[in-house]
């Protein structure tokens, strides 16, 4: 999870990490469809709320989700920049990758 070039994790490497939980995936999930209270997003979950706010805390250190104090509530939201960032990250290597596989197909083709 370390940046080659510091040793520190990037924002990049946050959020997959973040996504790396199935817990996590859920609740981005559930996000997609709009704001919610972290007690609403802890329900399908079988773990006690604290348990559960641990894996709030690691979507927000990730950029996933921001949260904010509403009364006595905790609600979250989707940070859909952050999901765009990391989709944008893949993509750029799947597009590689997919260069590297069309000139190995042309390669074969030119060899017929």
């Amino acid at each position: 999870m370390a940046n080659l070039n510091t040793g520190a994790p990037t924002q990049i490497d946050l959020g997959f990490h973040a996504l790396a939980d199935a817990t996590r995936r859920a609740v981005i999930e559930k996000l997609h469809e709009g704001e919610a209270a972290a007690t609403e997003l802890a329900e399908p979950f079988d773990m006690a709320l604290p348990s559960f706010m641990k894996h709030l805390r690691v979507l927000e250190a990730g950029g996933l989700i921001s949260t904010r104090k509403e009364g006595r509530k905790r609600m979250c939201r989707l940070e859909r920049a952050q999901l765009a960032r990391l989709s944008g990250w893949i993509n750029a290597y799947e597009a590689g990758w997919q260069n590297r596989l069309d000139r190995l197909d042309a390669f074969f083709k030119d060899g017929e």
